[in-house]
Formats: structure tokens, sequence, C-alpha cells
């Protein structure tokens, strides 16, 4: 165990109330296992904008933050050596120092620390 998981949830091309529900069950699996990050891969939408699993996994990752389910997360925009956030996630889990998205400003990407 790398201390990390990638689930892909854009491949499936699920509404966003499926999403939840899928990245929910992905959390607790990602726990079960003893994973402290899971990189969600859903896509930035084609509108230039954020597409709507873009826009609204990140709400909801911030209420899951707000109910203690998760840590922290980390927007793959804000995935960068310079964000302080990012090397303390990169102190506790080093294998994410290999990660492709690290400085890429990858907006269709979102790495939840978990608990």
């Amino acid at each position: 165990m790398n201390g990390f998981r990638t689930f892909n949830i854009e491949a499936g091309l699920p509404t966003l109330d499926e999403a939840r529900r899928l990245v929910a069950a992905e959390i607790k699996q990602a726990k079960r296992e003893g994973a402290k990050v899971l990189k969600v891969i859903h896509g930035y939408g084609s509108s230039g904008k954020g597409g709507a699993l873009c826009v609204g996994l990140r709400k909801s990752f911030g209420l899951r933050k707000k109910e203690g389910v998760i840590k922290d997360f980390i927007a793959g925009e804000d995935f960068s050596i310079f964000n302080q956030q990012v090397l303390a996630l990169l102190e506790a889990v080093p294998g994410l120092r290999g990660d492709p998205d690290l400085n890429l400003t990858n907006e269709g990407v979102t790495f939840l620390w978990l608990k």
C-alpha cells in the first residue's frame, strides 16, 4: 500500500447523484484499506467553467470535510509544491510526489485527505 488510491468517476459517465454515492463508497473502501489519500478523477467539463461533476463533487467534498468524513481536500489546480497544504500532504504520503498531476494545475481531479 502506497498510502493513496485513484478513483476515476468520470469514466462511467454517472449523474451527479450517482457520482456522490460512488465516491462515498470509494472513500469508505479506501479508509478500510488504510489509504490516506483518494485521488478522484472527475473531469472538468467541456463548458470551460467546470462541469456538473467537478462543481457538484467539490461542494460535496466541502460538506464531507465539515462532517468530519475527510480531513481536507485539495483541488487539482492547487496541487503544487508551492501550496503549504500540499507540502504537508506530501510529507504524510511521500508516494504522492510521483503523481503525474503534481504541479500541472489539473482542474479535472481532486485529492481527498482521508482521516
